[in-house]
């Protein structure tokens, strides 16, 4: 029974799925890495190549976080959408999710009044020999100034206000009110 359990389960799975892409939906959830990524901008590419008047791509959001170079990988390609792309935040958007959801188009960012959200400062390391780790902390810099560049222009706010509000020292933890405060989401449902 087991077995065809596990066969009906796939099935729904794979009926929900074609269902959400049908209506221009998909859902990324767990760790940010070229893994899960990789499916989001295969989506955003076909989605981009099958013309629709008014077409809005919906892009739900729950996740942890992980590799802000995969992070950049989609919200590149979020950036080239001929269509608008609706972020929606649900459950957590942490780290390298929140830089994700924030580039979503502006007017089109949603979050779960039960949303939790954490920005925070690129985590990076380096090891090796010391020519190797001054090399590796440039590239480090290189990617938080990046990380401030894009939540800058994804929010409104200066670059000295996204260092000061969403990357200081130490972890940020918003509401879903500071977050629309801050100009990172548009509405809370």
């Amino acid at each position: 029974m087991t077995k065809m359990n596990d066969v009906m389960a796939l099935g729904a799975k794979e009926t929900i799925d074609t269902t959400l892409l049908k209506n221009h939906t998909y859902f990324l959830s767990g760790t940010i890495d070229e893994d899960s990524i990789e499916p989001v901008i295969r989506w955003v590419m076909y989605e981009n190549m099958m013309e629709e008047e008014g077409k809005v791509l919906t892009l739900y959001i729950n996740s942890s976080g992980g590799g802000l170079y995969d992070a950049f990988a989609l919200v590149d390609m979020m950036r080239k959408s001929a269509y608008p792309i609706s972020t929606v935040g649900i459950g957590s958007v942490c780290s390298a999710a929140f830089v994700i959801f924030a580039a979503g188009t502006k007017g089109h960012r949603y979050m779960s009044e039960n949303t939790s959200i954490l920005s925070h400062q690129f985590t990076g390391d380096t090891s090796g020999k010391y020519h190797d780790m001054i090399s590796g902390m440039k590239e480090n810099e290189y990617a938080n100034e990046r990380m401030k560049k894009v939540l800058s222009e994804s929010t409104g706010l200066t670059e000295k206000a996204v260092k000061a509000k969403l990357l200081p020292p130490s972890d940020v933890w918003l509401t879903p009110a500071e977050a629309v405060a801050l100009g990172a989401a548009d509405h809370i449902f």
